[in-house]
């Protein structure tokens, strides 16, 4: 049964989608006491990457700024892989963001802006965080972005 902030997922049209499955030794999510950290998470939509290349090249910064909206479902999707219910997120403590960049693309933030606006329209004042935006030279499988979330549970059942 889904709760409060997966009703709010699908008022805002959108899907919680199944977790993302590892592409190398890792696990998608791990819980410590009250804290879930998430492994980094693509833009892969139905088991596949929309769109490849770096941003400020290939990919536009607008394009971007919507992958980044999937990498922050995704990683909700894996936060309720090892909680069971999204109900229990206190808030979110931590994003981190990494954008595969163009030597010239300057505009890291503005992308990232899609996952943190992604976190406070389904959390609202809970998805209020801390934040870092990246720019790298390649990400796996040639994404334009990768985001991980840390997040405080409820408590720790």
């Amino acid at each position: 049964m889904s709760g409060a902030v997966e009703a709010r997922i699908a008022e805002l049209g959108l899907t919680l989608p199944e977790v993302v499955p590892p592409l190398a030794a890792y696990q998608p999510a791990v819980r410590t006491g009250v804290y879930v950290y998430t492994a980094g998470q693509l833009p892969m939509v139905q088991g596949k990457l929309p769109v490849t290349g770096k941003v400020g090249a290939e990919v536009t910064p607008e394009e971007a700024r919507d992958l980044a909206r999937t990498c922050a479902l995704n990683a909700l999707a894996a936060v309720k892989s090892v909680t069971g219910d999204l109900d229990r997120i206190a808030r979110v403590v931590k994003v981190v963001g990494f954008v595969a960049s163009a030597p010239d693309f300057t505009g890291q933030p503005a992308v990232l802006n899609g996952a943190s606006e992604l976190l406070g329209e389904v959390l609202g004042e809970k998805g209020v965080h801390a934040r870092s935006a990246v720019g790298v030279a390649v990400l796996p499988l040639d994404a334009p972005v990768e985001v991980e979330i840390q997040v405080e549970l409820t408590d720790e059942g």
